[in-house]
């Protein structure tokens, strides 16, 4: 048949090294590294296609938040059914957090281009301690890791990039409680924050236990 045009170590363009990994693999390979989870812990599917979405993002050339994505990774995911649409909670280890918010709403926006139809929301992810908190070595619990610190906390991160202008907490005859959100004004054109009133309830109510009503307040 003839000798090969190729050189030692060198392969024709139909030839294919035993070594290299199928291109789908070697991204696969690179999400993973996207996905910051405890030892042991595999990943769900749906954490392995958050974190796919975010490399995408990374790795394309007229993404303009491709350098800030580069030092986000995620702690996990789910997915939350309601009536008329499914959203998707993105939890952030909270030390890259001010990364995320840095480029929140634009993180979103993109998040919500590769998960089309579903509401986007990201949460940082907080540690609560308990009263027993002196057993951990702890003399004094820091306020930022109370249950009502952590689930205000929650609260802003269900909202952003939209900010809480007042709160109301209204007692029904039964005893139960509902908290009254009024989101700043400037923001009801931003963003699709009008559409996601709903979704805001639903994740808050799936992460805390607790009804909240989100609203613009009227003039």
């Amino acid at each position: 048949f003839g000798s090969s045009p190729f050189g030692p170590g060198q392969r024709g363009w139909n030839q294919v090294a035993p070594h290299d990994p199928p291109p789908s693999r070697a991204a696969m390979i690179n999400a993973r590294k996207k996905i910051l989870k405890e030892k042991g812990v595999a990943p769900t599917d749906l954490e392995e296609e958050v974190a796919k979405a975010l490399f995408d993002i990374e790795v394309t050339p007229s993404s303009d938040i491709k350098a800030d994505v580069r030092d986000i990774c995620i702690s996990g995911a789910q997915e939350l059914d309601m009536k008329t649409r499914t959203a998707v909670i993105i939890h952030f280890p909270y030390r890259i957090w001010k990364h995320v918010r840095k480029i929140h709403g634009r993180l979103v926006r993109e998040m919500e281009k590769k998960f089309s139809k579903k509401h986007v929301v990201f949460i940082a992810q907080r540690t609560m301690l308990d009263k027993n908190f002196k057993r951990k070595g702890l003399q004094v619990r820091p306020r930022s890791r109370t249950l009502t610190a952590v689930h205000e906390a929650i609260l802003e991160d269900v909202v952003a990039p939209s900010e809480i202008a007042g709160k109301r907490t209204r007692i029904g005859v039964d005893g139960s409680k509902v908290m009254k959100i009024m989101l700043d004004p400037k923001d009801k054109d931003k963003e699709n924050v009008e559409a996601k009133m709903s979704t805001f309830s639903a994740v808050y109510k799936k992460l805390t236990n607790k009804e909240a009503q989100f609203v613009f307040p009227t003039a």
